[in-house]
This record gives C-alpha cells, structure tokens and sequence, in this order.
C-alpha cells in the first residue's frame, strides 16, 4: 500500500494470521454481492471487529446493491459523501464507479470542488441539494425534501438516508484509521492541517 501522509493507525493483518472470526468475516464478503474480498479499505479496519464487521458489511451490501435508488444516484450520494468528509480512499473507490454508472466527468469534478454540479440533471441536483442540507444542518426542508420524494418516492428515500448515513460511517472509519490508498494513487483531496 501507498504511504499516505500519515501512518495507518490499525497493523495491517495478513490472511495467514486470522482468527476463525476474522476469516468468517473475510468469507461472509467474498460470498455476498461483492464477490471479492481485499483486505483493504474499511474491510481491512472491520477485521479487527469481526462482529462489528460482519453487521457493517451486511448493511454496506445492502445500501450498496439492494436498495430501488438506481446506481448513477447511489454512486452521486457516495461522492457526496466521500467529498463532504475529505475521504480519500472512498472517493478514489467511487469515483470511477461512479463514472462508470453515468455521473459526468464535470459533476465529479464539481462535487470534488466542493461545488454545486453546473450542468448535473434534475435528479442528481436533488440528490446532491438533500444531502448537503442533511450533512450541514442536520435537518431537511421540506422543499428539499419533496424535491427528492418526487425522484425516489417514499422507499428510495429511506434508502438514501440510509446509503447516506452508512458511507458517512465507512469515511468516519476511513479517516479515524487513516486507511492508505492503494499504492500510485494521489490523494484526492488535501489533507487537512493537524493538531
């Protein structure tokens, strides 16, 4: 793995040294609808919970694969997220899977600005508008809120609560145990001054 300005915070487990837990965990990923397992990014900090984990990744699978919120606004809400607490190894995950589901290249690089997409659709705007809302004053408006009941209906809506609050969890998690990019990858964004 790539050094990242600073030093991983949890040692870095190899698949030899599991215990019985850890390797359930690692099998429970690999047979969900990830259908891979790399002991990298929030997995690799789950590993020390299995318990936790295993409860983590379930819901992550779930958010991420099983929800009536379609994938491009899903992938958008996880930028969202990734740009708002400066999670680097989320946004270099999602970015191109974002891309991938039909966000453009210009509303990536808006959202990574920390800006309001210029020329994003309706739906991601609504997305994009409900969530900033949520996460700078922990409150919806209504006129938020409609917006964006009118896109995902009543369910979609719960679910993008959800999706919201899980990758707010993931970059907490990422930040706290200062998860390293894979190597040759540049951090997408600045790193914030230290105490």
């Amino acid at each position: 793995m790539a050094k990242s300005m600073q030093s991983p915070r949890l040692p870095e487990l190899s698949e030899g040294t599991l215990t019985a837990e850890q390797r359930a965990l690692a099998e429970s990923i690999k047979s969900g609808p990830r259908g891979q397992f790399k002991m990298a990014g929030p997995f690799a900090v789950y590993l020390h919970s299995p318990g936790f984990g295993e409860l983590a990744q379930k819901l992550g699978g779930h958010v991420r694969f099983h929800t009536s919120v379609p994938p491009r606004l899903s992938e958008f809400a996880i930028l969202v997220t990734a740009q708002h607490w400066k999670a680097q190894y989320e946004w270099a995950m999602h970015a191109p899977m974002a891309e991938k589901q039909g966000v453009t290249p210009d509303t990536i690089r808006d959202i990574q600005a920390g800006r309001r997409p210029k020329k994003a659709p309706r739906d991601e705007l609504a997305v994009y508008d409900f969530a900033k809302e949520l996460y700078g004053d922990k409150r919806v408006s209504q006129p938020s809120y409609n917006r964006l009941r009118k896109v995902l209906g009543d369910a979609g809506t719960v679910e993008l609560v959800g999706i919201l609050g899980y990758y707010a969890m993931v970059s907490m998690t990422l930040n706290t145990f200062r998860v390293p990019l894979p190597d040759g990858m540049k951090p997408p964004f600045k790193e914030p001054a230290r105490k």
